[in-house]
C-alpha cells in the first residue's frame, strides 16, 4: 500500500515538470500577451453582472488611475456589512458607506444592493481609486485624487492632455 502511494505521488509530481517543459504553450503565451497589453484586465471583478462589469471597466479605462485595484468585489448588503466588520471599517461623520477599499490587498468592495447605475458607479469608484492612488485612508486625500479622475471621466476627449 505504501509503495502504491509513493508511486502515485512520484507520477503526479513528475507530470508537473513534464507539462512545464512542453513547447506547445501557444495558448498560454497568447493569454499572457493579452493580459500585458490591456491595462484594465490586470484586475478581477467578482459578483457583478456583465453589464456592471462592462461599465466599470470602461469607466476605469477612461479615468486611467495611477494605481489599479487587484480585485473589485460586488457583494450583497449582508456580506458587505460582514466584510466591513471584518476589516474594521470606520466611516467618518458625514460619509455614507456604499463602497470601501482595503488598501493592503488593493480590493474594492461594492454594496451591490445599493447600486444605482452608471453615473453613481463612476462617481464613487473614482473616490475608491483615489484611496488607492494616494495610499491613504483619509477621505479628504481620496476626494482630492478623485476630483482629477472624475474630470477625466466626464471629458474623455481631453484625456490626451493628461
Amino acid at each position: 500500500m505504501k509503495l502504491g502511494i509513493w508511486v502515485t505521488l512520484f507520477l503526479l509530481g513528475s507530470a508537473q515538470f513534464a507539462w512545464a517543459q512542453s513547447k506547445d504553450n501557444t495558448k498560454l503565451d497568447s493569454a499572457e500577451k493579452t493580459i500585458s497589453e490591456s491595462p484594465t484586465s490586470s484586475y478581477a471583478v467578482f459578483g457583478a453582472t456583465p453589464e456592471q462589469e462592462a461599465i466599470l471597466r470602461s469607466q476605469i479605462e477612461l479615468m486611467r488611475p495611477d494605481v489599479l485595484p487587484l480585485r473589485i468585489v460586488f457583494v450583497p448588503h449582508w456580506k458587505y456589512l460582514d466584510d466591513a466588520r471584518i476589516f474594521h471599517l470606520h466611516v467618518p461623520t458625514g460619509y455614507g458607506s456604499l463602497m470601501f477599499t482595503h488598501l493592503p490587498s488593493r480590493t474594492i468592495f461594492i454594496d451591490n444592493d445599493r447600486y444605482m447605475g452608471e453615473a453613481w458607479l463612476g462617481y464613487w469608484i473614482a473616490h475608491e481609486l483615489g484611496h488607492l492612488q494616494t495610499s491613504s485612508i483619509r477621505e479628504n486625500d481620496a476626494e482630492r485624487a478623485a476630483h482629477e479622475l472624475r474630470k477625466r471621466l466626464r471629458d474623455p476627449q481631453n484625456q490626451s492632455l493628461f
